[in-house]
Formats: structure tokens, sequence, C-alpha cells
């Protein structure tokens, strides 16, 4: 059974997102995005939260015929279109692009989602990841963080009852200064 992985683009202080939803404050060079195509190649589905899904879904279903895409954001439009993708969501009735809509308790879904998928899967979106967060779901974090303080925004982590101790397991520095780290439950 494979992983299952929570990435994101984080600020320093923790945040995915300004206040008003905004990503404009990530740097993600054709470096970066490399990295990230690796990434998306190596994963055998993808789970999404219903607000991230509409972000992915709004731009790279025809991201590869974008003449202002650069050849690796192109690759990486590929490789999201061919990756099976699952959606949880209580308030859209259908998905498209390949995805499949589910919802209920996540754990259950995750079980399904397993025995159907036998390699690592993703999950984005903070809402649905912090649902897997808080059940102990997740098996690694993967931070690609920003050399940037937002100061307020939508966090990465969930609201926990407990401390979740990690153990590093990962880092790579990127020549823009973005760092990698990745985590495992310690």
């Amino acid at each position: 059974m494979g992983k299952l992985i929570y990435l994101f683009n984080v600020s320093i202080d923790g945040f995915i997102a300004t206040t008003d939803r905004s990503l404009e404050w990530t740097q993600v060079d054709d470096e970066l995005h490399a990295w990230f195509n690796e990434h998306a190649r190596s994963v055998e589905a993808s789970l999404y939260g219903r607000r991230l899904w509409e972000v992915m879904s709004a731009y790279w279903p025809t991201g590869e015929s974008d003449p202002e895409a650069t050849e690796v954001m192109r690759e990486f439009a590929r490789i999201w279109n061919r990756t099976p993708k699952i959606v949880f969501s209580r308030t859209l009735k259908t998905v498209a692009h390949g995805a499949r809509l589910v919802g209920g308790d996540v754990a259950t879904v995750l079980a399904d989602v397993r025995r159907e998928f036998a390699g690592d899967l993703e999950v984005g979106g903070a809402d649905l990841a912090g649902q897997f967060v808080r059940r102990g779901l997740v098996d690694e974090y993967r931070l690609v963080i920003h050399p940037v303080v937002l100061g307020t925004g939508i966090p990465f982590w969930p609201e926990l009852d407990a401390p979740l101790r990690l153990r590093q397991i990962d880092e790579h520095r990127f020549s823009s200064g973005t760092e990698l780290r990745s985590f495992v439950p310690a």
C-alpha cells in the first residue's frame, strides 16, 4: 500500500494562501515546477477538496494549450490530465476532467481508494487535508516553504487536540530560496 502525502506551497509562517485565497505570493519557477512534475508523476491518484479542485480544474485541463505556458507547465498539464482525481464535496453535483465525486467519512473513502490504487496518493486542500491530519491518516507531509511571511491566511495545519510529533526525512533547497521539507509521523 502506498503513502498518503499532504503537499502544499507554504509561507514561512505556515499559510497556504492569503485570506482572499490568493496564491500570487508563491514563486514557482521552472526548477520548482519540474520538481512538482516529478512528484505528480509519482502519485497514482490525487484527492482534492472542493476549493482546490475548483482552482486546479479551472486551468490545468487546457493548460497544455496556453500560449503563455512554459514547457514545464505544459508537461504538468499532461501529467495532471492523466492522473485519476477524486474530489470530496458536499456541495458539488458533478465534476469533470476525469475526476470522480465522493462524499462521506474520509477514512472510509480513503480505505476504498487504497483498495483501488496500490501506489502513493496525494491529498490537497486545507479543509480536506485537515480531516486526514486530525484522524492520523497522513503518511508523509511535504512542505514547499517559500521565503515569504503572509501574517495571516489559510493555515497548512488544522487545529489539533494534541501535538503532532514528526520526524524530518528529507530536505532540499531550490535556487530561488524555496525549500522542501518532508516529514513523517514520529
